[in-house]
């Protein structure tokens, strides 16, 4: 099979994971190519994504190193099965790899964390929000960009919809809420749709006040994807070249302590709402 020439971040994440499987029970590269009937190199591209690796050598591997959480590497199978494209496909070699990268980590996932410090989250924003930070970008985005993520943001969305998505908590500073982003009208609509969104059931919405003074990660947004198993959780942090995805188990304890700290600061969902919409009435 040829080699991959651009990978996803979940190609990459399965690669390290069956790396971290062989490097874990002490098992050299070659043993590992002599007990999968391959040669070295494709060890090595496996290991890096770039080469698929079959459920059956998977689960080969895995017994001979003598992996016995089951679940862990089911999960595992499940992410080597071919599977349909997902609809972010559609977008690719128009919209930025990262995007696609964001779109299927959120589809994947079954459960979302988010925390955001100067706008709404991506998945709980309107069309009008989102077209005002497309056109703050600098250098200046091409319209027909603008338009695809446009459309690319609300297929997202449709996450937060799905019955199999079980939780989406955002947790947004004070300072979000009050930034205009497209104006006081589009503020305005923004934050009635953000109060609608909260009313549903697997939705919840916390704000952090500027009263409660300094909070950990400040300045950052981050997403917090949980995967089947906890060992396939993911976390994703925006950057100015891009997004850029962690999934060290220390990265991951880090971030989950941050945003437990940051629920623990925030109003409560029912006080949030209250306080979203006194902002909007001000507006």
């Amino acid at each position: 099979m040829t080699p991959r020439t651009a990978l996803t971040e979940r190609q990459k994440r399965l690669g390290s994971e069956v790396r971290k499987i062989r490097t874990s029970a002490g098992m050299s590269a070659e043993y590992a190519a002599g007990l999968l009937g391959v040669d070295r190199g494709k060890i090595s591209n496996m290991e890096s994504g770039l080469r698929p690796i079959t459920p059956e050598r998977l689960r080969t591997l895995a017994y001979n190193c003598h992996c016995t959480d089951q679940a862990y590497v089911d999960a595992l199978v499940e992410m080597a099965q071919p599977g349909e494209k997902g609809w972010w496909e559609r977008y690719r070699g128009s919209l930025p790899q990262g995007l696609l990268d964001i779109a299927e980590l959120e589809a994947r996932a079954t459960r979302l964390r988010t925390a955001n410090t100067v706008h709404v989250p991506g998945l709980l924003q309107t069309s009008d929000h989102a077209l005002a930070l497309f056109r703050a970008a600098v250098p200046a985005l091409p319209e027909h960009e603008v338009g695809l993520r446009l459309a690319h943001r609300a297929e997202r969305q449709q996450v937060i919809a799905r019955e199999a998505l079980p939780g989406y908590v955002a947790v947004v500073h004070e300072a979000a809420l009050r930034m205009q982003f497209g104006g006081r009208q589009v503020t305005r609509a923004q934050l009635e749709h953000l109060l609608g969104m909260s009313e549903r059931e697997n939705i919840t919405v916390r704000v952090v006040l500027f009263e409660r003074g300094a909070f950990p990660g400040a300045g950052q947004t981050v997403l917090y994807a949980e995967g089947p198993v906890p060992q396939l959780d993911t976390v994703q942090v925006d950057r100015a070249h891009g997004p850029e995805f962690l999934d060290a188990e220390g990265q991951l304890s880090k971030y989950r302590a941050q945003l437990d700290r940051l629920e623990e600061l925030s109003l409560s969902p029912e006080r949030s709402r209250d306080f979203i919409r006194e902002i909007a009435r001000q507006l």
